[in-house]
């Protein structure tokens, strides 16, 4: 990307599947902005309805990520490499997530692309977040040059109290370019429960584009909360099992590692 900047907008849509006891599925338009840690500031200084830790129409908020302390992030996700046996060398860090509309935003999964410094991919960082306040990050290693990077890891967060714990996910990730996936399969002693999968296409960030998406995905994040609760509601009356809230798993961090590639069960991979 000689003389482009690496952060960006991708305009998508994110589909899930439950399969058992009774299936259920759910689709949505969204969109992300893939910020790279190094471009921020002079983004926020560019445009004008993208801040940084403060209020504006769109805006990112360093102390939603991480520990949530507002400390520095480039540590704190160094720090997750090396707990995962990697040495970062001060490559980019690239964070695709939903940003604060009109001060507001509930992020269920942000995804961290972990690069060396001659640009190739060397770990993604999930960090999950559920609606009880709480957050979980999943590192696991990623083999740079492969256009489709397969990993896996146990599950050890609660996210959903139709779900327990005893679980395995398997990520199957296209890496953001002209287009970005990153798929998620959920299973367990059964066979597969849930798949999940957000995709979408690139768009540069510019102010007129910032504003056709405020019209086109009106309170986007504000209706993603709306969305995850409405749902909960029909599990209830399709009478899915209920796992009651297990106390905190400590430490808040899942070691993951490089799978097979295979291709991803999820349904609806490609952006539209």
């Amino acid at each position: 990307m000689i003389g482009q900047a690496a952060s960006a907008l991708y305009v998508g849509i994110v589909r899930h599947l439950r399969t058992r006891p009774r299936a259920h599925k759910l689709a949505y338009r969204v969109f992300w902005m893939l910020l790279d840690l190094d471009e921020v500031d002079t983004l926020a200084g560019r445009l004008r309805w993208f801040s940084r830790n403060r209020f504006n129409l769109y805006a990112f908020r360093d102390a939603d990520y991480g520990d949530r302390s507002g400390a520095p992030l480039r540590p704190q996700i160094e720090a997750l490499l090396r707990q995962a046996g990697l040495e970062p060398d001060g490559g980019p860090l690239r964070l695709l997530t939903m940003p604060r509309i009109l001060g507001y935003a509930f992020n269920p999964l942000s995804t961290w692309f972990c690069h060396r410094r001659d640009g190739e991919l060397m770990a993604i960082v999930y960090e999950v977040h559920n609606t009880f306040g709480e957050t979980h990050s999943y590192v696991a290693p990623a083999a740079g040059e492969a256009r489709m990077v397969a990993q896996e890891a146990e599950k050890r967060f609660h996210v959903s109290p139709f779900m327990g714990l005893d679980m395995h996910y398997r990520f199957h990730v296209v890496p953001p370019g002209e287009t970005m996936s990153v798929s998620i399969d959920g299973s367990d002693a059964s066979g597969r429960l849930i798949a999940a999968t957000m995709s979408g296409k690139r768009r540069d960030i510019s102010d007129s584009t910032l504003l056709g998406l405020l019209a086109s995905h009106p309170l986007l994040t504000l209706k993603v909360t709306l969305a995850i609760h409405w749902h909960a509601l029909r599990l209830v009356l399709k009478r899915i099992p209920f796992f009651p809230h297990p106390a905190p798993v400590e430490p808040n961090v899942t070691l993951g590692r490089e799978a097979p590639a295979a291709p991803s069960a999820a349904i609806g991979s490609s952006p539209t």
